[in-house]
């Protein structure tokens, strides 16, 4: 019989492992082989439930971790460990239902595809239909918690007063005590919001894009003080709760909000300010960031999408943001982008070669983890491990230092095994990264010569193009003799250290 589940991993597990042509073909084949669009009576229509739950999918921010909800006699656990997890390639979670309530939207901003004047199916559930869903997936183990959203409807207040429904009607009636994450609605009323905020482990507003002229040109009908106002409230609210020490719950895992990346022309640097000042005035417990696709045609948005290469850079710079003390200047000045071709903290050690290289047995932890290479887990390591012997370089390579990075910037009893110059260690540092971000190969895969990809490298070193070594004058030109013979990793490590 055909069940929930099998929508389910129709909808959202299924298309990550195939392609979308036949995607779409095995989803016309079930619903073609179906007479009823209903399972039981009362209950949510397949038809529907693939409308809304295709039009979430381009929400990225639906981690579930850090909540203290325990359960109180009810179903589900949203205290140990955050809830269960389950990542598609493409990195979103599948353990959450993550679904909107409706995708019937009176706004227009020109980077979704929800938008009021796109041509798409619409659909609109009841607060009773996603709360039966949300427990019938439950109780099958398919879901560990709900991730729920929705267009505008109507009005904001309309559409958070069916949000905040559907959210009471699971944890008072149905008495769910698993995750819920629910997405707050710009411009609705402050007494919805603050009500909603004692059912839902988390809120978030997302600000979308990094400044208001952006806002005004791509989303008319939000500003940046609409969409910051409510998040404030939440703030200020959840810190008189404390204080109060009053009973119940209010936004036990906080707030987070989600930036696009790429579908308006501020540089990284501009975004990583703002994530920083997020982080510090609003207690944010995450920012995510959404590389731009192009699901729909405006003359106003980029024809091609971004790339994740960059979101995933500017996670890295939220990660040193967070746990590693650096400043958002310190990470991206003014301006500009973080480089693709290595990360951030190499990015920061390039620019300051004045600090290194540091003595591990006697650096500071704070500098410690300013090297390439070294983790918090290795910063902590190195400390506790050189209060009983100096450690040399075997002694980081047991503890899983990434030495092929690290090396350049660290001495071990004054032993230096780094570049001595600092194109070469650009270049190394640029060839390692293209290694990490190795993959499988198929079995129908075309052979492929090492030199595209050791093309990125020589060049990030300055070894190809324009006064390059090996190269000649004038960018874009083609590999020399040389260079087409680097068919191994040792001989293109050979060329960048000037011993080819």
């Amino acid at each position: 019989m055909f069940t929930y589940w099998t929508l389910f991993f129709v909808i959202i597990a299924y298309p990550a492992t195939i392609g979308k042509g036949r995607e779409q073909n095995f989803i016309e084949h079930l619903f073609d082989n179906r007479q009823a669009t209903c399972y039981n009576e009362g209950m949510i229509s397949e038809e529907k439930l693939k409308i809304l739950t295709e039009s979430a999918k381009y929400d990225v921010s639906c981690s579930s971790s850090g909540s203290g909800r325990k359960n109180g006699g009810g179903m589900g656990n949203a205290a140990p460990a955050g809830c269960c997890h389950s990542f598609t390639p493409d990195g979103r979670c599948i353990s959450l239902l993550k679904i909107l309530l409706s995708n019937r939207c009176i706004y227009s901003c020109r980077y979704c595809p929800n938008r009021a004047d796109v041509d798409v199916p619409r659909a609109s559930a009841t607060p009773e239909e996603i709360a039966e869903l949300t427990l019938d997936f439950y109780k099958r183990n398919y879901i560990e918690g709900l991730f729920l959203s929705s267009a505008v409807e109507k009005t904001p207040d309309f559409t958070m007063e069916r949000l905040l429904a559907t959210v009471k009607l699971l944890r008072t009636k149905y008495r769910f005590h698993g995750y819920i994450h629910l997405k707050g609605i710009p411009r609705a009323d402050a007494g919805l919001v603050s009500e909603a905020a004692k059912y839902a482990d988390r809120m978030s507003y997302n600000l979308e894009l990094p400044t208001e002229a952006s806002l005004k040109l791509l989303a008319p009908q939000k500003s940046t003080e609409s969409l910051l106002s409510p998040m404030r409230q939440l703030v200020k609210e959840k810190a008189e709760f404390k204080e109060e020490h009053k009973k119940g719950h209010f936004l036990p895992a906080g707030q987070t909000t989600q930036l696009i990346v790429g579908a308006s022309p501020e540089p990284d640097s501009r975004i990583v300010r703002l994530s920083e000042a997020l982080y510090q005035k609003m207690g944010l417990k995450r920012v995510y960031y959404s590389s731009y696709v192009p699901v729909v045609q405006d003359s106003l948005l980029p024809t091609l999408p971004v790339g994740q290469l960059r979101e995933h850079r500017l996670y890295q710079a939220d990660w040193l943001l967070r746990f590693y003390g650096f400043t958002a200047e310190e990470i991206a000045p003014e301006g500009e982008n973080l480089p693709l071709e290595y990360d951030p903290k190499c990015a920061w050690a390039l620019r300051n070669p004045q600090c290194f290289p540091v003595e591990v047995n006697t650096a500071p932890l704070e500098m410690l983890l300013r090297v390439p290479g070294i983790g918090g887990r290795g910063a902590y390591k190195i400390t506790e491990a050189r209060r009983y012997a100096a450690l040399d370089f075997s002694d980081l390579k047991r503890m899983r230092i990434v030495l092929k990075r690290a090396k350049h910037f660290i001495t071990c009893k004054g032993k230096y095994l780094g570049a001595k110059d600092e194109r070469t260690v650009k270049g190394l540092l640029a060839l390692g990264a293209r290694q990490d971000e190795a993959r499988q190969l198929s079995l129908f895969d075309e052979p492929e010569r090492w030199g595209s990809g050791g093309a990125l490298a020589l060049q990030g070193a300055g070894v190809l193009g324009g006064e390059g070594v090996l190269g000649g004058e004038g960018e874009g030109r083609a590999l020399s003799p040389a260079v087409q013979l680097l068919g191994t990793r040792e001989t293109a490590l050979a060329a960048l250290t000037g011993e080819l």
